[in-house]
């Protein structure tokens, strides 16, 4: 079983900038694809980027293409959302989850297994 904690939620202006951490209990590289989700209120859970475990392929929403990026510190098991231009329809909970996945990566939250308890982001003036 593997374990991820989120961190780096919080309340931020429109246009600013939010970075998240995931946390995980093991080794990702190799191993373990991450992917990033978020839930508005009232709304469903979608997608928003993920690694794959080779670090090699990546993927991201439309609608967040060209503002936010992931990346990876094999050292401190840990991946990062960095989250830039942020909009109102950004905020939500985000969740990082894991899938043992080397070299392939879709944001497609059934294909994951390992699931964090989110953190907050608020995006407003």
């Amino acid at each position: 079983q593997l374990d991820l904690v989120e961190s780096g939620g919080g309340l931020v202006q429109p246009g600013g900038s939010l970075r998240l951490s995931c946390a995980a209990t093991a080794f990702l590289k190799d191993t373990y694809a991450i992917g990033w989700f978020r839930q508005a209120p009232g709304k469903e859970r979608e997608g928003v980027a993920c690694m794959s475990g080779s670090g090699y392929r990546t993927s991201f929403a439309d609608s967040v293409k060209g503002r936010f990026a992931i990346s990876r510190d094999d050292t401190r098991k840990t991946v990062y959302l960095q989250m830039n231009k942020l909009k109102p329809e950004d905020a939500g909970i985000y969740y990082c989850a894991a899938e043992t996945s080397r070299w392939v990566c879709t944001i497609e939250e059934d294909r994951f297994t390992s699931w964090g308890q989110g953190t907050q982001v608020t995006v407003s003036s």
